[in-house]
């Protein structure tokens, strides 16, 4: 679909509006249920869809320009002069390549958030232990000229065992699915590095450790009131936006985040998010940089929109009608097109400025 936009050059101004039309669906909920949403009044048009007849609208997001151009952001943590931060991210798991013929190969992949640190360490099979993984992470760390205060890490199969080996490092342990770094290296080892090995097993592969399994019986717990958006909005952003050249960086989303941003993704596609809009927009993005929020999903089967936080927990944002659920798949597909990257947006009102603005990639459950 077309989108236009008004931009500003951003080495002149210091304030830029994003205006740009979009799929959306304006849904606006009552602070005190989620039973689902009633459309506000728009000056919309209609267009069509292979999923349904979304409304085409005008909306807009401002943000304050950076004072100068970006490159492809990581997540907004402090950066070295050599880029690599603070916030690291470990795995520690099997991977589909057998060793002297029998055994299973074993990894500690530990990266930073912008992806500009990349170590890997093999370990014995019969080592695979908390106070190995402990000695191999304090040796990282030592020779490393940044260090880290977060380490986190997202396999639940491996939740007690990393947990330990970090619980006596001086660093904060977070397992969270905001992984994103360390996700996109995963999977270019398993496209590029494993196949290539000797004892490489495909039927091995696509094997994950994740928080929740494929039966997933999970119940999303409702927000508390005093978090709960008034409105909520299915929109969409150029992809542009968040790469060399584009508004959006770590210096004008609030208490935001962004991820990495995949350089094979053509430019000139759109991300898929959603806008919450509410007058506590400050204490909600507040506790959502509190929480690892790691995305949103729109549930079709169960027709709800679930906010994915922490390792395995579910927040229910708002419940779907049945044009609403269209909506919703549209929202998916765009997510599935670009390897799971959308975004989300806390503001007070369509002209304010974000309190916080999150760029956000689904995990895959077969890392």
């Amino acid at each position: 679909m077309m989108l236009s936009k008004v931009k500003q050059d951003m080495n002149v101004l210091s304030n830029i509006n994003l205006l740009f039309y979009t799929w959306i669906a304006a849904l606006v909920i009552s602070t005190s249920s989620t039973d689902g949403f009633t459309p506000p009044s728009l000056d919309v048009t209609r267009r069509g869809s292979s999923l349904a007849k979304p409304r085409l609208a005008r909306f807009s997001i401002s943000v304050s320009a950076a004072s100068s151009q970006s490159s492809s952001p990581s997540l907004n943590a402090a950066a070295s002069d050599d880029g690599v931060t603070g916030e690291w991210e470990l795995d520690c798991y099997s991977r589909p390549v057998l060793v002297e013929g029998k055994k299973k190969l074993w990894e500690i992949l530990m990266t930073d958030s912008s992806g500009n640190m990349r170590i890997c360490r093999a370990l014995p099979s019969n080592k695979v232990n908390s106070r190995e993984v402990r000695r191999v992470v304090e040796e990282i760390i030592d020779e490393s000229d940044v260090k880290p205060d977060t380490i986190r890490f997202f396999r639940g199969a491996m939740f007690n065992m990393i947990n330990i080996a970090l619980s006596e490092i001086d660093v904060i342990a977070k397992p969270s699915r905001c992984t994103f770094a360390l996700a996109q290296w995963i999977e270019e080892r398993n496209r590029d590095v494993y196949p290539a090995m000797k004892g490489y097993q495909p039927t091995m592969s696509g094997i994950g450790g994740m928080g929740a399994t494929f039966l997933d019986i999970r119940t999303a717990v409702k927000l508390p009131d005093a978090l709960r958006g008034e409105k909520y909005a299915f929109v969409g952003l150029p992809l542009a936006e968040f790469i060399q050249g584009g508004a959006i960086s770590g210096d004008n989303i609030g208490v935001g985040r962004l991820c990495l941003v995949d350089n094979s993704l053509p430019a000139d596609s759109i991300v898929q998010g959603v806008v919450i809009l509410t007058s506590r927009a400050n204490a909600l993005a507040t506790w959502l940089a509190g929480t690892e929020v790691a995305g949103l999903k729109s549930d079709l089967r169960k027709r709800e929109l679930v906010m994915e936080t922490d390792l395995d927990n579910q927040y229910l944002m708002a419940k779907l009608n049945d044009d609403q659920r269209k909506e919703a798949a549209i929202f998916e597909e765009g997510k599935d097109a670009l390897n799971g990257l959308h975004f989300i947006s806390v503001q007070t009102d369509e002209n304010d400025e974000p309190a916080g603005f999150w760029l956000l990639r689904e995990i895959p459950s077969n890392l």
